[in-house]
């Protein structure tokens, strides 16, 4: 055996600088610009991920990028990625077919901790790409039912255009045990839902506040109108949990581009605790 095999067979994937070679065994097209797919790892392992953590993607003489998981734990043999076209990496990954080869370093950061949310209502509230990593938590309650209070699902989009999980989204509406609300900025002759940006969808929920965890994923600029909203129907500080993923480059703490005062978001985060966040200058 060469000296290269005998490391990928004795790789997991916990190993911090070594990418696995796994094989893409689905796709599909949700928008322009975003792109599922289902990622297989060598024989089938599990990746081991917590709701909320990301992988590196590598393609050789091209480079990495992080990629934050948007499958649950739950889902054996293999996980899902949605990935944004935004460089030259995600670009050439958009014209990858089922079958096709990427490098997988991972999970990274520090996730949602699903053991300290049991027994709680969980609030998801997702601006646009942010119900990617929120689908890993979403679909962890979802298949841990019994393990949870209410499931509350807040999703926002432009328009209707620019919804993810198209398929999902319909199963949610219909789902008894899901308290699903949606909105769009911007309406269309073909929308009846709610129209306006994702904080018109708060006031209006019924919350048992001290029970309430809200998990909050979005652009940064969702961020300070969402806990203005949330503050104002007195959910308390220490109930709210945010996931950044700012320059994140590396994944492992080392080159400094996710820096913010002492806090690396790659390995701090990307989901950080809100009394965490108000501390730290400029992380929102």
């Amino acid at each position: 055996m060469s000296k290269t095999a005998e490391i990928v067979k004795n790789t997991t994937p916990q190993d911090l600088y070594f990418p696995l070679m796994a094989e893409i065994t689905d796709i599909q097209k949700f928008t322009e610009l975003e792109t599922f797919f289902e990622i297989t790892l060598p024989d089938g392992m599990d990746l081991g991920h917590q709701p909320g953590q990301f992988v590196e993607v590598s393609m050789f003489g091209v480079g990495e990028a992080p990629i934050s998981v948007c499958s649950s734990p739950t889902k054996k043999g293999s996980f899902d990625l949605c990935v944004r076209k935004v460089g030259m990496l995600t670009e050439l990954m958009h014209q990858m077919k089922i079958g096709d080869k990427i490098g997988i370093r991972g999970p990274f950061g520090h996730g949602f901790d699903t053991d300290a949310l049991k027994g709680k209502d969980i609030l998801i509230i997702g601006g646009g790409i942010g119900i990617v990593p929120l689908r890993s938590l979403f679909n962890f309650v979802i298949d841990n039912r019994d393990n949870f209070g209410r499931l509350i699902m807040c999703y926002g989009a432009k328009n209707t255009d620019e919804f993810l999980f198209p398929d999902e989204m319909k199963m949610w509406e219909n789902d008894k045990n899901i308290e699903f609300h949606c909105t769009v900025d911007k309406g269309s002759d073909d929308w009846n839902g709610n129209v306006g940006v994702i904080t018109t969808l708060i006031p209006n929920l019924d919350l048992d506040l001290k029970n309430t965890i809200a998990a909050v994923v979005g652009p940064p600029i969702m961020y300070k109108f969402v806990l203005l909203s949330l503050m104002s129907k007195g959910l308390p500080d220490e109930n709210i949990y945010m996931s950044l993923e700012r320059r994140m480059k590396c994944g492992i703490g080392k080159c400094g581009h996710c820096q913010i005062n002492h806090s690396y978001v790659c390995q701090d985060g990307p989901v950080y605790h809100y009394p965490t966040l108000k501390t730290m200058q400029e992380a929102i």
